[in-house]
């Protein structure tokens, strides 16, 4: 387990990260969340012992990364693919790993062979692709069979077998029992592989909750509708008190998740639906929601600015106006 309790860092005037207290827990995957300059980056690195902290302080298992002997037998990391000696061979590079922390050689080709790096093995770290070396980055946090692992951006530069892969291996790893902490931008990904969400903003605690929770809790559920009786449906739904909302020329919208009423009110007044469909935000529309005002770095497209165009409310009295 990783505990997180108060965690603060700041630069001169500036706080990166702000009195950050949280856990990731074994058994499950937590995702860590958070716009460019929320602090992630300092804070991975403060957990691993590489930034002291302004003020606060962090546990592996109970201990500060300073006091764990053998540090790779308890948390293995993935920060930078990049870091490692380029003139060295991907097994060289794991065996000076292995080596000074007492973990045996012949875990170094298990753990290449873990990753499908075995036949480049003796191949020089600084001719490999960016997916390659974040493979072998990958290897070298597997290399002590860690209980806990940290991953930051553990799918870059990978192709899509290679993104197959480590989702898997990631809940795997947490199906055996072990933490599992990573860090990503790609926000479809970490639908697909996160339990638990933690989402900071500016360097403060955004959120701290299951995945279904928090995209609940910043979404918007409703039901898309069109029908070539739009007059007819609107007076039926206005009949049963139902609040409409026209998102275009020929779509109807209803907030909440009222998809069975609407077809069996529809049924009844013998309206006919093109479609019927619930809608539910996504991950990356939770999390943009949420961390609307925290977000550092703004790029605009050209259009102006202040949202989307304002959509026509269709109330219950709607034919009096």
């Amino acid at each position: 387990m990783i505990e997180l309790e108060g965690l603060t860092k700041r630069y001169g005037e500036k706080v990166a990260v702000d009195h950050l207290t949280f856990s990731v827990r074994p058994g499950i995957v937590t995702g860590f969340l958070g716009p460019n300059g929320a602090g992630k980056s300092t804070t991975m690195r403060m957990m691993l012992g590489l930034d002291r902290p302004t003020a606060g302080a962090v546990r592996i298992d109970g201990m500060r990364y300073d006091q764990l002997k053998d540090p790779l037998k308890y948390i293995g990391a993935l920060l930078d693919a990049k870091a490692m000696h380029g003139g060295r061979s991907a097994y060289h590079h794991l065996l000076c790993l292995a080596q000074s922390n007492g973990i045996d050689r012949r875990r170094v080709h298990e753990v290449l062979d873990t990753v499908g790096l075995t036949s480049v093995a003796k191949k020089k770290a600084k001719g490999f692709s960016l997916g390659m070396g974040q493979r072998l980055g990958i290897a070298g946090a597997l290399l002590g069979d860690p209980r806990i692992l940290m991953f930051d951006e553990p799918v870059n530069g990978l192709d899509p077998e290679g993104i197959h892969w480590i989702r898997n291996l990631m809940k795997a790893l947490a199906a055996e029992g072990r933490t599992v902490f990573v860090s990503s931008h790609l926000m479809s990904e970490m639908a697909l592989t996160a339990d638990h969400l933690v989402v900071i903003g500016q360097g403060r605690l955004l959120a701290d909750t299951s995945m279904a929770d928090f995209i609940a809790r910043n979404s918007r559920s409703y039901v898309r509708i069109r029908t070539p009786q739009r007059e007819q449906l609107l007076d039926a739904l206005h009949g049963a008190g139902i609040t409409v909302v026209e998102a275009g020329a020929e779509v109807l919208e209803v907030d909440g998740e009222k998809s069975e009423q609407i077809g069996e009110l529809a049924a009844r007044h013998q309206i006919v639906l093109h479609e019927l469909s619930p809608q539910r935000a996504s991950l990356e529309e939770a999390f943009m929601r949420l961390t609307a005002e925290s977000v550092e770095y703004h790029a605009h497209d050209g259009r102006p600015l202040g949202g989307p165009e304002p959509r026509q409310a269709w109330g219950p009295d709607w034919r009096k106006a």
